[in-house]
């Protein structure tokens, strides 16, 4: 197996891969989507580390799905991690909130890695797309699925039948990204946003984006249950009370930076 094209750096609690395949338009290869799921792996057993952020290299694609060469030498689908999807996300329940900054084309893959991401921070000139069936096949990793909850049909099925791309600020319109930025202020905004997160207390953070997860796929009132038991428990944590005595101090709140 080749080296795989992804740096890893930690700064504090914020983990930052980026992914370091420039000439193939960040395209992930076996080695390359292995080693996302490996890192993320380890950062989801990792109590020091509060959420990670993924980016890709140069300003050109953030990713662009499989590495169609090494999909032509050896078979297709080799970035597919059993169990966990296309670099190990797209199928995957993380407890970790995972950051976006889309720097570049974000296509087949690229596109669904974003819409399996918690927070996504495009540049403005960023496009995006399942351009699958250009190449006689379809985003099954969670591409189709997850725009089929995010997107009216209409809009889903142009993307997916026809493979043509969008632009940032359509993306933005349509809800599938947070946030759009300049080029130049992408990674300090990602960060920026990440650090606001990681300042908040850990466990509240987790049980919310758990809470998110679970009910979009919960009737609304078994939803509305599972968020009563576990808020409860939060309304009496040690967290809850520090926010709380904070805002009637007027004064910040200063939780424990354990990701519990």
């Amino acid at each position: 197996m080749a080296e795989p094209g992804l740096r890893i750096e930690r700064q504090g609690r914020l983990l930052i891969l980026t992914i370091a395949r420039p000439a193939r338009a960040n395209a992930l290869d076996a080695a390359t989507s292995a080693a996302i799921d490996e890192a993320v792996e380890e950062a989801e057993r990792d109590a020091g580390i509060g959420a990670i952020l993924l980016t890709g290299e140069g300003d050109r694609a953030f990713c662009s799905g499989m590495d169609m060469k090494e999909a032509a030498a050896i078979g297709a689908g080799h970035g597919l991690i059993p169990g966990r999807g296309f670099a190990g996300l797209t199928e995957r329940r993380r407890t970790k909130p995972l950051i976006l900054a889309i720097n570049g084309t974000a296509v087949a893959g690229g596109m669904e890695m974003l819409l399996a991401a918690d927070i996504v921070i495009a540049a403005d000139h960023a496009r995006f797309g399942l351009s699958e069936v250009k190449r006689g096949l379809f985003a099954f990793a969670g591409g189709i699925q997850r725009l089929a909850h995010a997107v009216p049909r209409a809009t889903g099925l142009w993307m997916i039948l026809t493979g043509e791309t969008v632009d940032a600020a359509r993306m933005l319109s349509l809800g599938l990204v947070s946030e759009v930025v300049p080029a130049d202020r992408l990674m300090p905004r990602a960060r920026e946003v990440a650090e606001q997160i990681l300042s908040f207390d850990a466990v509240a953070v987790r049980r919310a984006k758990m809470l998110f997860d679970s009910a979009a796929d919960m009737p609304i009132d078994q939803a509305l249950r599972f968020g009563r038991a576990y808020g409860e428990e939060t309304l009496a944590s040690a967290a809850g009370r520090e926010g709380i005595a904070a805002f009637a101090e007027g004064r910040g709140a200063r939780f424990n930076d354990s990701a519990g």
